[in-house]
Formats: C-alpha cells, structure tokens, sequence
C-alpha cells in the first residue's frame, strides 16, 4: 500500500456523535500498552503522527484517520489500563460498543496481542466481545523484536489457544521497529477491502 495522504479528520469523545463515514473502515483495538499508536503510525509512514504516549490510556477517543481519501484507520481507545476508575473504564467499553454497533462502514477489526505474553483476561474479554458483536478480529502480535525469531511460532500458538481462534484466523507478528509484518497487513487490508468491493458491485 502506497500511502499517499494522512489527515487526522474525526477525534470522537464520550459524547460525540460518530460520523457517518462513506468510505470503509478498520479499526484497531487493544490494551493500553501495547503498541497501538506505533503500529498505526507504521501502517500510515510516518514517524509520529499517531501521538506515541509514554503514559498508557492516554488514548480517551477514537480517532479516524483518513488515508488516501481511500479508507479510514479508526483508533479505538485502549483498555485495561488499572490507573483508569471503573466508571472511565466503562465509559470506554460503552463508546467502543456504540462504534461496533452503529458504524456502518466497519470491515475489518484488528485486535493488538503482545506477543512477549499470554493473552490476559481483558484481552479474551475483548475478543469475545468483538466477536459477540458480529465481526471475527484479526490478531496482531506485537512487539515481536523482543523475541528472538525461533520463538515466534511457540508464542503464535499460545495466542491461538488462548484465543481459541479458528485455523482461518490469521495471527500477524509485528514489530513497529523492524516493520516486520507491516506489508503482510497492508496487503491483508487491501485483500478484504477489494472482496468487499466486488461483493458490493455484484450486490447491485
């Protein structure tokens, strides 16, 4: 994917309303410290559009990045942060709920999982709770270059079963500073959003 434009267009608080976007979207869920702005920020080039935080849940909105005047990278806020009171936390999981439900541009919802360690119980949690609301989240295995290579596969397995994810659900190592795993993603957006295309010209 060749990104030729970026422009940070919507930041949606608590109370905002969503916009009612025409082009499709793909969305990014994940624990507070996992390497969500990293990871956005390789998938546009560049070096720090998305704002890096040395604080974790620092993230309090989502916010729609449009690339290409293509599609949309939608940064959902992170979770699980303990500093964050329950009545916040909930807040969080509720907009998140509100985006699942009402956007009717969503294609594709990528779950960020540090590959470094077992999935918690928040990150089973969201994954249930993607799934419960009608998409199947692919999973990003993040901060690979902690791991040596050979260790890659043990760690991908452990997701997949703690995850408990069917064989067709693809696990993507990443590593925000080799940019290992950033093409394979950028070619698996572009796949599902061509088959969504043609599936939308052969509906009409």
């Amino acid at each position: 994917m060749i990104i030729k434009s970026v422009n940070l267009e919507t930041v949606c608080g608590i109370t905002s309303k969503l916009p009612d976007n025409e082009l499709p979207e793909v969305a990014f869920a994940g624990k507070s410290n996992v390497g969500k702005s990293s990871l956005i920020n390789a998938l546009m080039n560049r070096k720090s559009y998305a704002r890096v935080s040395a604080q974790p849940g620092k993230t309090q909105t989502i916010n729609y990045y449009n690339i290409n005047e293509e599609l949309y990278y939608v940064d959902l806020p992170g979770y699980g942060y303990a500093k964050v009171t329950e009545s916040v936390k909930e807040q969080w999981g509720a907009m998140i709920e509100r985006y699942l439900h009402t956007s009717k541009q969503l294609k594709l919802v990528f779950l960020l999982i540090d590959i470094r360690h077992k999935p918690s119980k928040n990150d089973v949690m969201m994954y249930d709770w993607i799934v419960h609301n009608g998409y199947h989240p692919v999973i990003i295995a993040t901060k690979s270059d902690k791991l040596k290579r050979s260790q890659l596969p043990k760690h991908v397995k452990e997701i997949r079963q703690e995850l408990r994810l069917n064989k067709e659900t693809p696990v993507f190592p990443f590593s925000s500073l080799s940019k290992q795993g950033r093409d394979e993603i950028w070619d698996f957006i572009e796949q599902v959003l061509l088959l969504e295309q043609e599936h939308h010209v052969s509906d009409e």
